[in-house]
């Protein structure tokens, strides 16, 4: 499979997956051993990926998903995206706020015949969870003398 189909694929998961909530696209996508390496997602399987897709559509249900930049090179992508969504249900036991957010997403896929057999990614939680009124804000930084 080249870059450009790797990248493809990737597009595929961010769009139709998940901007779009169609997380049934990641059977063609992901092959049957596909193992998830980002922390929270349970099981570690494309059944976790669904799962999670599906929690983060039911609290963000306009989730949009932009990359920003993605970058192929052998069996791999790297990805840097954008989340943009408003909170508008129930998030870890917090009730929808209706604010919108914006976090910043890492992604690296691997790939084998095609399809993808393993994912790592990092999204900015403590951002997401600071937007959302979920954490303090920090107050103003004393300066030290």
């Amino acid at each position: 499979m080249s870059g450009e189909q790797n990248i493809q694929a990737f597009r595929r998961v961010a769009e139709e997956a998940y901007s779009q909530g169609k997380p049934e696209v990641l059977d063609e996508l992901f092959a049957p051993n596909f193992v998830e390496h980002q922390a929270g997602i349970t099981p570690p399987t494309a059944e976790g990926v669904k799962r999670s897709i599906a929690g983060l559509r039911a609290a963000f249900p306009d989730l949009k998903l932009t990359i920003d930049e993605i970058v192929a090179v052998g069996d791999k992508t790297w990805a840097r995206m954008t989340g943009r969504a408003t909170h508008l249900g129930p998030l870890m036991g917090m009730p929808a706020t209706g604010k919108p957010i914006v976090v910043t997403v890492m992604d690296v896929c691997r790939y084998e015949n095609g399809r993808i057999v393993e994912h790592w990614g990092v999204a900015d939680q403590f951002s997401l969870l600071a937007q959302i009124g979920a954490l303090p804000r920090p107050s103003s930084m004393q300066r030290g003398g």
